[in-house]
Formats: structure tokens, C-alpha cells, sequence
């Protein structure tokens, strides 16, 4: 992803979320700016998808349990990441059931073990978990204060973890 394909990735996150406020431009261009090699574009399969995009993928190093705040107005990781939080992926309508969200899926699999991580980490909103546990994640249960805080994220959300490497005792 580049700073140039932030009008595309707007639309289509218009088009998709619907249970949540979208993200302002300012929080997803601070993730851009954070974590680019784990900021991703799917091209469209045809010239029915402005811009040439067919969807996104958000993801930055991050900390196990403790996901970041949505539409925060920028973006620190931590010096010590233990996980590749995906935090947004997002195909437009046109796009759906070309691949793209596969392709994505992907790209993000080879960009959590090109850094050596052990985990993965989400929070599937908008009824996502059986899509997610297709792709391995699980629901992990979170302390009740993070929980909590996890309120701007909308209704029927779950905390979901993907084990990329066996655990180092």
C-alpha cells in the first residue's frame, strides 16, 4: 500500500464497514507510515473497480492481548512485538469472490514469517470469525478490562489468535 492508494482504501472501507464508524484517513495513513511492508493492496481483477484495487490489508508488529485503539490518531509500535496484529482487511463489493481476500490472507501469512513471529492477532467484527477460523485463528478470551475496551470495535466482535510457531518454553 502507498499513501496514493488511500482514496481507494477509504471507499472500499465506506462500502464495507457498516456495524463501526470507518477510520478516519489520518489513523490509517498513521498505520501506512508505521508498518508499510505490512500495509498491502489486492489488484482488481477487472475495470469494474476504480483505481485498479480490489481491496486492503492493514497489519503492524504488535502486542499479544492488548490490540490498539481504534481509529487512533497515530501509530507507535512497541519495541518488543510478540505478534502481526491484522487490523483491517476489506474487499470491495465488486471484488468479492475474486480471490482477493485469499491473496490477502496470504500476504500477510508470508509477511508473519518473514519476521519471525509466533503469532497472529485480530478482532473479527461484523459476524467474521468463521471466516477468520478458516484461516486458523481462534477465539482467545481476554481479561475483562480489555474486553471493555474493546467497545469501539462494535457488537459480535472476538479476539482471535493464529499460533504461526510452536510456543518457545
Amino acid at each position: 500500500m502507498h499513501a496514493d492508494d488511500m482514496p481507494a482504501v477509504l471507499r472500499i472501507q465506506a462500502a464495507c464497514y457498516t456495524a463501526i464508524v470507518p477510520e478516519s484517513r489520518q489513523s490509517l495513513e498513521a498505520k501506512l507510515r508505521a508498518a508499510p511492508d505490512t500495509c498491502l493492496v489486492a489488484a482488481a481483477p477487472n475495470d469494474a473497480i476504480p483505481d485498479d484495487i480490489a481491496g486492503y490489508l492493514v497489519a503492524m508488529p504488535w502486542r499479544r492481548g492488548a490490540p490498539p485503539e481504534l481509529d487512533a490518531p497515530d501509530c507507535r509500535l512497541p519495541q518488543q512485538p510478540d505478534c502481526l496484529y491484522l487490523h483491517d482487511l476489506a474487499v470491495a463489493p465488486a471484488a468479492r469472490g475474486s480471490g482477493a481476500a485469499g491473496a490477502l490472507v496470504a500476504a500477510f501469512m508470508q509477511r508473519l514469517h518473514a519476521y519471525g513471529l509466533a503469532h497472529a492477532s485480530l478482532i473479527a467484527i461484523q459476524a467474521s470469525q468463521p471466516f477468520w477460523q478458516r484461516h486458523g485463528f481462534r477465539i482467545v478470551a481476554l481479561d475483562a478490562a480489555r474486553q471493555a475496551g474493546l467497545a469501539a470495535y462494535g457488537e459480535d466482535i472476538a479476539y482471535m489468535e493464529y499460533a504461526a510457531l510452536p510456543a518457545v518454553p
